[in-house]
């Protein structure tokens, strides 16, 4: 599971570019469910968001938990960082927003969906999930 919260100025994202910055995301993890990728947009007041202890109403920041998979070697982190740079440019830096993102990593072995264990990437369980884009029980 990706999780992407996204904290952005109240008036940044209409409804449609909130959809189509969603399937942007959903789009980079094409190996994954797509129901393992969630997004969360947090409308923040300019009188709430304070950069360098300044009013801030042009500012995005992103904060990333990753699950189902680790970034590997600093090469695949940079091809992914620049990934999501390009995907997300038409709604941030082309409009003259600020922004910056983190991800955080955490063990596979500390995650369960619906209570299910979810399967091993690359395994035909993990395969059938992404397939039928729901958790199940995994096959024996």
């Amino acid at each position: 599971m990706p999780l992407w919260k996204v904290y952005h100025p109240e008036h940044a994202f209409s409804p449609e570019d909130k959809h189509a910055i969603a399937r942007r995301i959903t789009g980079i993890y094409r190996d994954l469910p797509p129901f393992y990728v969630g997004v969360v947009f947090e409308a923040v007041p300019k009188s709430a968001f304070f950069i360098g202890g300044e009013p801030a109403d042009d500012f995005v920041r992103i904060a990333v938990d990753h699950i189902a998979r680790q970034l590997g070697d600093d090469a695949v982190k940079q091809q992914f960082l620049s990934a999501v740079t390009r995907q997300l440019a038409p709604f941030i830096t082309e409009r003259g927003l600020r922004w910056e993102m983190h991800i955080d990593e955490t063990p596979f072995s500390l995650w369960v969906i619906e209570g299910y264990r979810p399967p091993l990437p690359g395994s035909a369980d993990e395969v059938r999930w992404r397939t039928e884009n729901r958790p199940s029980p995994l096959q024996v």
